[in-house]
């Protein structure tokens, strides 16, 4: 930051406070400062201290006492056990899942959330019974929360209580009982955001009687009750503990010459970081094990690298009011170690925003004078193309602003071939001859519940 990007009236950076002020540190004590971070964090070095308490047993009480309704993990929905990072056990359900989107996936990575929903039908996973992908759901607004300060935790709350509503009486219109389909978060921002509101929600009773009154005008309450899940599962969760039955099943490209590099969301496992999945098989259990785990499972190459620990530069208020910083940083601090330092193939992720900063900005760097390109894409996408879906129809890598031709050549795949065919499939739709990865008669809703 220059000095002419603080206000001479010592109010900090434009939309960000006055606690945000030059620190006038000399080039070599700023590279201090970052060794510092590269020391300290480099392995996970947080001191755990006591036993925390888990947010899931006060919410058993509430149930007991009659507050709310736990919408519960149960044998049919064949959940498989992880760890967390205090070593608690958290129950990942791998079937009857409730699709909960992302406006940033949909809008700007969509072969993000098709690349999953075409490995789910290809595991032979049936719509309307196995998952249900409706359209009676809402954004989550965090973005709006985080990025401008405008929503308040019980704007976050209504919400969070709204959808969640609607994953357990999502089944109704198919003749199901409450709680059939249970929620999977799609975007690392909602998930984060979910986390952080359930444990207010559980902790305040103000908050949960004011947010009764909110949900009972929705018609959003079960005998009176609010609704509240069990778990806040991720959709790379999915991904992380169905990895071996994907390579298994579906893998048809061999991936082992690729160099892959992962970057965990922050939101996923830096907020409400007790809730994150470790597993000593992955990276000896000293980052979350998701995303990384898939890679592994496909046979790539996991290339570790300095600034694993990073944001991606997203940071909401940067990406708004200070979209240089986010620049830059996304370029300094990631994209160019990732090529420099680990000589990688691929970025993965497993955040809609994550994604989109590094995927979107790499064109600033270019321009000055910075050509590091890298593929950047979600761990879902990468192992659907291992698993030989099709670039640009399911994986829809043209929507992407880095370049991903030369990891699909190296991977066996011809992009001409494949780019080929697909303007040849849009002639088909053109004409009227459509293909669905999912019935569009499941995807509307109108139950409710009272």
């Amino acid at each position: 930051m220059t000095t002419e990007q603080f206000p001479s009236d010592g109010s900090g950076i434009a939309g960000h406070g006055a606690f945000f002020q030059p620190t006038n540190l000399s080039p070599a004590d700023a590279e201090k400062a970052t060794e510092w971070v590269k020391k300290h964090v480099d392995r996970r070095t947080l001191d755990l201290g006591g036993r925390m308490d888990d947010v899931r047993e006060h919410m058993w009480e509430l149930e007991k006492e009659g507050e709310i309704i736990v919408h519960r993990v149960t044998d049919a929905h064949q959940p498989a056990i992880v760890k967390t990072l205090f070593g608690w056990d958290k129950k990942i359900p791998t079937r009857q899942l409730w699709h909960h989107k992302s406006c940033g996936q949909c809008g700007n990575i969509p072969g993000y959330p098709t690349s999953l929903l075409w490995t789910m039908n290809n595991l032979g996973f049936v719509p309307g019974k196995d998952y249900l992908d409706e359209t009676d759901q809402t954004s989550c607004t965090a973005w709006n929360y985080h990025g401008s300060g405008i929503g308040n935790v019980e704007s976050l709350a209504a919400v969070f209580l709204r959808n969640f509503h609607q994953s357990y009486v999502s089944g109704k219109k198919l003749g199901l009982a409450d709680g059939h389909f249970f929620p999977l978060v799609h975007c690392g921002t909602s998930f984060g955001n979910y986390k952080e509101i359930r444990k207010y929600l559980i902790e305040s009773p103000q908050l949960r009687e004011r947010v009764k009154k909110i949900l009972a005008k929705l018609g959003r309450l079960v005998d009176g009750k609010l609704v509240i899940p069990e778990e806040i599962v991720h959709y790379s969760e999915w991904v992380h503990v169905m990895r071996n039955e994907i390579a298994t099943k579906l893998q048809k490209i061999d991936v082992s010459n690729i160099r892959v590099t992962f970057h965990p969301a922050c939101h996923y496992y830096k907020m409400v970081h007790e809730d994150a999945i470790y597993d000593p098989t992955v990276l000896d259990g000293n980052r979350t094990a998701v995303g990384t785990s898939v890679a592994q499972a496909l046979g790539a190459q996991v290339i570790d690298y300095s600034t694993w620990y990073d944001c991606c530069g997203f940071g909401f208020r940067h990406i708004i009011s200070e979209r240089e910083f986010t620049r830059s940083f996304t370029m300094e601090r990631k994209i160019k170690v990732a090529v420099v330092e680990a000589k990688a193939d691929v970025m993965m992720g497993n955040d809609t925003g994550c994604i989109t900063t590094m995927d979107k900005n790499q064109w600033i760097g270019k321009a000055h004078g910075q050509n590091y390109q890298l593929p950047i894409m979600a761990d879902i996408q990468f192992a659907a193309l291992a698993c030989g879906a099709d670039p640009f129809k399911i994986v829809q890598l043209q929507w992407h602003a880095s370049p991903c031709e030369e990891l699909v050549e190296k991977m066996g795949v011809s992009w001409t071939e494949s780019k080929r065919n697909f303007e040849a499939y849009l002639q088909e739709v053109k004409a009227g001859k459509i293909e669905y990865l999912y019935n569009p008669e499941l995807a509307n809703s109108t139950a409710r519940a009272a």
